[in-house]
């Protein structure tokens, strides 16, 4: 092994490096003169290719901070015409990237998951919306050195769309680093060292693994997509999903697909002992840096969508990059042969008529080096995908509360079932471009909470949960409907009784903005509730118009000794929970109401004050959902949320709300809308 790191060195060092596209590639695809995207007239320096890089970071703390500047740094130092996006929601990265100006941007409106972990399809989506001749997507840690420009420059002149692969090299120790102008390489005595020569130290600790290892990708802005089919929502860098592209453009044959390993100089800077910084991603939890879940979910997720579980590219069968001689030439490791880009002839007639005696003997030398490569084991994700391991969530509804909670103690409920997963993305979409954090799922079956654990929400399962949810038929008034509504109050009162206040939301309730600072205003022994009342006129605390689908809850004695009388009133009530609500709290036939919009519970003390509709209506109120322009009506009017309810079914229900435009969530590439989605973005 170690001759042969040593002879793969030399012929790296010496320009024996690769970039290979075979003659069955270039006979199966056919001329794509006519899919170049970018003209070369629009190009800036010198008619050299815009390159945007993109990155997912941890926050810039410790050891991993430093690892990332360097290797950002050492992007930057390539080349004027690069670009960095950091995508990130951390104060650090923000702090970070303000030292380099416009050259690096941070982009925190895509999909993450509650502990911080970005989607990496949605990280693909958003950096698609850009406008730049190149994409990259690289490890906040990997370091790049220069030949990383010449095969972009070499790449990007091929006619055809294409899709760049490279493993990154493992380095657990690196004693350098760049000047202060970010130019120059420097040993730890501060001298100054040429690049090469920094190759050569860093192969003699030479370590790389396909499977395990670190990759970049990088594509030009051609017409054709990347592969057939949507992206799934893979966790970023939680496995598979780099692979599971390979797989999938090499299946579908749109993009020549390439590996460029041997051309170009990447290096992982890794920790030996990754969690004894006990900083993992965006994460603020410290007892469970592992999160194997995440893992797990993309094996799910990789064995769901596309044809990798069932026929999985080689990935030693890519065509290889290569530079010999100081030539790009193509290798295809399949057919064993090799020939310049653009020759039409066969590689016999390139061999024996054009290649001169002494290249040749140079770039044999050069492909039986190469060809030592077929001595790693390739890398097969199969095992990887089978459904062992339990889609389970390390946390329990108490583990859960102290993560979740805001400053005040409150938690946003939804309790939900599978019937109604795409109303629940659109709603928690919605909280998220309200900066909302502080909510957490109570999912009433199995498929709920594996569709929310692989959707990155914070979800816990009720034991107690009925069984035998309908799936089109759990409406308002069905029995359905009347067992599912109980487990709302009986949830909060477990909530309340843990020390947290709660305000409990349906998630067919669309929120213009947050409500909670208004709701904060009601002190202790208050319970403030959504009226149901439609008429526009008279009181609002009528019998039976409280409604139980919004409402917010303090973790005060009064509130609790109250709701614990509404849960044991369900519990023996043949119909839902609402009814519940008003006749404990409110009286049967309204015997405890105060003036118009108040009930006063004699036992507890506690207050219940029904919201103005004007902020908080309901779904009858002013035929507000009939209007031509409901966002703008309610926005005129001054709403704070709006429910989607005095409709009867679910799909009318979900039809109403996506028609009206109050919608946050696309259900076929799981992913929340944002504005990025109508407009590219120049680096």
């Amino acid at each position: 092994m170690k001759a042969f790191q040593v002879g793969l060195c030399s012929i790296w060092l010496s320009g024996f490096v690769l970039i290979a596209l075979s003659l069955y590639v270039t006979q199966r695809l056919p001329s794509l003169n006519d899919r170049i995207k970018v003209s070369k007239l629009n190009l800036g320096d010198l008619g050299k290719p815009r390159i945007t890089i993109f990155s997912a970071t941890s926050p810039f703390n410790g050891s991993v901070g430093a690892r990332q500047s360097l290797a950002i740094r050492s992007w930057l130092a390539l080349s004027p015409q690069i670009s960095v996006v950091l995508f990130s929601q951390h104060p650090s990265v923000v702090s970070f990237a303000g030292d380099f100006g416009s050259r690096v941007l941070v982009e925190s409106n895509i999909d993450f998951t509650f502990l911080g972990t970005p989607f990496f399809h949605s990280m693909i989506a958003r950096s698609q919306s850009f406008t730049s001749d190149i994409f990259v997507l690289i490890d906040p840690e990997t370091i790049l050195l220069n030949d990383f420009i010449s095969t972009l420059s070499y790449a990007y002149e091929l006619d055809r769309d294409w899709l760049l692969v490279a493993s990154s090299q493992n380095i657990s120790h690196f004693p350098f680093y760049l000047d202060e102008a970010g130019k120059r390489w420097l040993r730890g005595d501060g001298k100054w060292m040429r690049t090469q020569e920094l190759q050569e130290i860093l192969c003699q600790s030479w370590q790389w693994n396909h499977c395990k290892g670190r990759m970049l990708m990088a594509w030009n802005s051609g017409d054709l997509p990347l592969h057939a089919g949507v992206l799934p929502p893979f966790l970023y860098g939680k496995g598979i999903h780099n692979n599971w592209v390979i797989n999938e453009a090499m299946s579908s044959d749109f993009r020549f697909v390439f590996d460029s390993s041997w051309t170009i100089s990447s290096f992982h800077l890794y920790d030996p002992e990754p969690w004894s910084s006990g900083v993992v991603g965006n994460s603020k939890v410290s007892g469970i840096e592992m999160r194997s879940w995440e893992y797990v979910g993309n094996s799910h997720i990789g064995a769901l969508y596309g044809s990798l579980l069932y026929q999985e590219a080689n990935y030693s069968s890519l065509v290889k990059l290569l530079k010999c001689d100081r030539k790009y030439i193509f290798f295809n490791p399949t057919e064993n042969f090799v020939y310049p880009y653009g020759y039409q002839s066969s590689f016999r007639l390139w061999k024996e008529r054009i290649l001169h005696p002494w290249r040749k003997r140079r770039i044999m030398a050069c492909i039986d080096g190469i060809n030592s490569l077929e001595k790693i084991p390739d890398c097969s994700l199969k095992d990887h995908m089978k459904l062992s391991a339990p889609l389970e969530f390390s946390f329990s509804l108490e583990s859960l509360l102290p993560f979740i909670a805001d400053k005040n103690k409150t938690i946003v409920l939804a309790v939900v079932g599978y019937s109604y997963k795409d109303m629940l993305m659109s709603w928690v979409c919605r909280l998220r471009r309200l900066l909302i954090t502080n909510f957490m799922i109570c999912a009433l079956d199995q498929e709920t909470y594996q569709f929310s654990v692989l959707q990155g929400l914070p979800v816990f399962k009720d034991p107690l949960a009925p069984s035998n949810i309908s799936f089109n038929d759990c409406h308002f008034g069905t029995k359905c409907f009347q067992r599912v509504t109980k487990v709302k109050s009986r949830m909060v009162l477990t909530i309340l009784k843990l020390g947290y206040n709660v305000l409990l939301s349906d998630v067919d309730v669309y929120w213009f903005e947050n409500p909670l600072p208004l709701l904060y205003t009601f002190g202790p022994a208050f319970l403030v509730a959504q009226s149901d009342e439609y008429k526009t006129t008279g009181p609002i605390n009528l019998p039976r118009r409280l409604n139980s689908g919004f409402y917010f809850a303090r973790c005060d004695d009064s509130t609790i000794a109250a709701m614990e009388r509404v849960v044991k009133h369900a519990a023996t009530s043949g119909l839902s929970e609402q009814p519940s609500f008003y006749d404990t709290l409110c009286g049967e036939g309204g015997s405890y109401r105060v003036g118009d919009n108040r009930c006063v519970e004699p036992e507890t003390n506690l207050t219940v004050y029904f919201l103005d509709r004007d902020l908080f209506p309901n779904g009858a109120y002013l035929d507000l959902w009939r209007k031509k322009n409901v966002k703008s009506a309610c926005v005129k009017k001054g709403c704070l949320i709006l429910h989607n309810n005095w409709i009867s079914g679910r799909l009318k229900k979900l039809e109403r709300q996506v028609l009206s435009g109050l919608w946050d969530y696309e259900s076929g590439t799981r992913m929340c809308l944002q504005s990025w989605h109508n407009f590219k973005l120049t680096s």
